[in-house]
């Protein structure tokens, strides 16, 4: 199953070895599902993870009333839904407001193909001048920056 993997770029630009390259997959994630406010901590969504685990902590005192058992669920539930769907998409605009940059848009199957592709098309050269030969590349593909969702509700390529 093909993923897209967004690239970012520190502010300022790269660092030589590109160590603070960060590559965020946009999709599912599991964790933000099973434990939404710890990983939104976790990935410095402050805001985000109060709001979290108010919402859950609701959702749960709802769910001990009589009679709002189902809506104490709906809460809660929900919270875990919409975190494990748009937390990626929450990282990369709370990365974006901070400066970082969308360098590229990759498809590939894991992260370490997306890196590879990523990767292989930044000239590097051996420190006299000369550029190594980059490889070519046909498993995946790549966007240029300046690709976007407007809601953060769909793929950045047009899918989920």
């Amino acid at each position: 199953m093909t993923s897209s993997y967004l690239v970012l770029t520190a502010p300022g630009g790269t660092d030589i070895k590109h160590e603070k390259t960060r590559f965020i997959r946009d999709g599912f994630t599991l964790l933000g599902f099973l434990f939404p406010w710890i990983w939104l901590a976790v990935n410095r969504l402050w805001l985000y993870a109060v709001a979290a685990f108010l919402l859950q902590s609701i959702g749960g005192a709802l769910m001990d009333q009589p009679g709002l058992w189902l809506v104490g669920f709906a809460v809660t539930f929900g919270t875990s839904l919409l975190v494990g769907f748009e937390g990626q998409n929450l990282r990369v605009r709370n990365l974006a407001a901070k400066g970082w940059q969308d360098e590229a848009l990759i498809s590939a199957d894991r992260l370490d193909v997306a890196e590879e592709i990523y990767f292989s098309e930044i000239q590097t050269d051996l420190g006299d001048g000369t550029p190594l030969p980059s490889p070519q590349w046909d498993g995946g593909s790549r966007t240029e920056r300046g690709t976007a969702t407007s809601l953060g509700l769909f793929g950045f390529d047009g899918g989920r």
